[in-house]
């Protein structure tokens, strides 16, 4: 019999447990900031950026950069209708209007001639989710950015690894956010990362991450806002530092997982994969394959087919303007008609050939049936 094959997991080495043990026995009282303040340092080195805040999780670090710039009541922030909740579930707590658009078939991010005509006095925002390890064309949604006046936010919670020429995902934006759930290429259990090279950004994130006290209050116990509770444990940030200093390895195993799935399918017709376009690095946090539409293969068939064969995928995010609590965007078919045909394929860290043999021997069966 053979073994159920997981759609993701983490690398957890010895280095993590050691410095979480030494995060539990150690890191209180004066010490219980020593691996938070750690993971920031190095995160924000590894990016090349000025500011980095670790936090609970992406959600946080996305509706603290939010609440900095202002967001409220009245606006509206524009992002791609194929996204996952935590994307927009800030806009909407902060009491802001999600305004979705379609997404370009290639990557299946944001498409930015869409972005740019969705734009109303009202818009202060636009976030341009990375989708899983995919690049949004940053320079075109900068540069819509620059012309009107409207901050580019990135959500690279699936782009750790992923690059616009030199520039790494999450550091281009006025901020980027970061997901370290169990799921993703690097983790910290639950947990996540605000970025910036803005400072006085940074200091208002700084501010209202920490139950609204500023640094340089000289009163002990006196909030100069009603802030959050974002922040991330330093326990949690002990294995974020094991997994900061691995992050070339946990990258290069994305993308060698990646690249064993292109030899794998290499001459299948009526699929496509992940893109990486010249000049653009993908890190490829979730291997995915879309079918063509006329092979009518469709994502409730593929979800059968896995479960099946004993093996974990996952289907291609709704619209979220086809989930309750929003309007629908029937306009939007991209979106629609690529999550109805596609399928994120399993990619955690130690898989090996045989279990990706298997993977693509359903792939390959599906387009027979």
């Amino acid at each position: 019999m053979t073994a159920r094959i997981a759609y993701t997991k983490p690398s957890i080495t010895e280095l993590e447990v050691n410095y979480a043990t030494d995060a539990a026995r150690n890191g209180w009282g004066a010490h219980c900031y020593d691996y938070l303040h750690r993971l920031e340092r190095e995160f924000a080195a590894h990016l090349g950026v000025r500011h980095a805040i670790a936090t609970s999780s992406c959600t946080g670090a996305l509706h603290l950069g939010l609440a900095a710039l202002g967001i409220g009541p009245g606006d509206e922030v524009i992002l791609a209708d194929t996204n996952w909740i935590a994307s927009v579930a800030p806009v909407v707590h902060l009491g802001a209007t999600p305004v979705f658009v379609d997404i370009l078939e290639s990557s299946w991010c944001v498409d930015p001639a869409l972005v740019e005509a969705a734009i109303t006095p009202r818009t202060k925002a636009i976030i341009a989710v990375h989708l899983y390890g995919s690049m949004c064309e940053m320079d075109q949604l900068r540069a819509i950015g620059n012309r009107h006046g409207i901050a580019i936010v990135e959500d690279a919670a699936e782009a750790i690894g992923s690059a616009w020429g030199e520039k790494r995902a999450g550091s281009m934006g006025a901020f980027g956010t970061f997901s370290f759930h169990g799921t993703k290429t690097m983790t910290t259990g639950e947990g996540g990362m605000f970025v910036t090279n803005d400072t006085e950004l940074f200091e208002k994130v700084t501010t209202l991450s920490n139950h609204g006290r500023d640094p340089g209050e000289p009163r002990q116990f006196f909030p100069l806002v009603t802030g959050y509770k974002f922040k991330m444990s330093n326990i949690a940030a002990a294995i974020g530092c094991a997994q900061v200093e691995r992050i070339h390895e946990l990258i290069a195993g994305k993308r060698r997982i990646m690249a064993r799935y292109r030899e794998l399918l290499a001459g299948v017709d009526g699929i496509a994969l992940n893109v990486e376009p010249a000049g653009v690095t993908n890190g490829y946090w979730m291997p995915t394959v879309v079918f063509d539409r006329d092979t009518g293969v469709s994502r409730e068939q593929l979800s059968e087919a896995f479960k099946q064969a004993d093996i974990d995928a996952r289907v291609f995010f709704w619209p979220l303007s086809e989930l309750p609590m929003f309007e629908a965007r029937p306009g939007n078919t991209k979106a629609r008609d690529i999550a109805a045909r596609a399928i994120n394929l399993p990619s955690y860290h130690d898989m090996d050939e045989a279990a990706q043999r298997r993977v693509a021997d359903v792939i390959k069966n599906a387009l027979k049936s």
